[in-house]
């Protein structure tokens, strides 16, 4: 009890000095929250500053809340070896709102933050390559956005008479398809 109290505490100074919006505990796990226009400032304090030395982003992850005002959360994982902790660091965006990259910062922000492009369609200012990594060349649409079709937009199979594997246009007819606006995650 004492040990969370400290915690507490800390994370309440910490808040004085970076531009925080939040900050919660659970499982002893830190998550901060911050506006998106300090997401630079925020990482540059806490990988250089000498009580936290947050030297490793181990992962940047996202999570689509479609019914939300600013619907995409990115969560930034940095991992202290000093002090062998973690932390997360997290925004809040929209589909217009571009993130500033922390490619300058953390080198291995550069492919989390092409497979965040891909995958949910959040555009990261001042990226050196942003480009699709984990999907076609010509595929349209974000996978892991929850507007995104379950079975995509085109069908991939094989033609036995042709011998060879194509795309086509995937088509449904009405009578067969199910359209449930129930929301799972209320």
């Amino acid at each position: 009890m004492y040990n969370n109290q400290l915690l507490i505490e800390s994370l309440k100074n910490l808040s004085r000095l970076l531009p925080l919006k939040s900050f919660s505990i659970y499982n002893n796990e830190i998550s901060l929250y911050v506006k998106i226009d300090y997401l630079e400032y925020a990482m540059i304090f806490l990988k250089l500053n000498t009580f936290s030395q947050y030297k490793i982003l181990s992962s940047i992850t996202g999570v689509d809340y479609i019914y939300n005002k600013f619907r995409f959360e990115i969560c930034y994982d940095l991992l202290s070896l000093t002090y062998n902790n973690r932390i997360k660091l997290k925004v809040y965006t929209d589909e217009l709102t571009g993130v500033n990259s922390c490619e300058k910062i953390y080198s291995t922000a550069n492919w989390y933050e092409c497979e965040i492009w891909d995958l949910f369609g959040i555009f990261f200012k001042n990226h050196s390559n942003l480009k699709r990594i984990l999907t076609d060349y010509g595929f349209l649409g974000n996978p892991l956005k929850k507007d995104f079709p379950l079975s995509g937009f085109i069908e991939v199979k094989y033609n036995e008479n042709k011998k060879k594997i194509i795309s086509e246009p995937l088509e449904f007819s009405q009578e067969y398809r199910t359209f449930n606006y129930l929301n799972p995650w209320d």
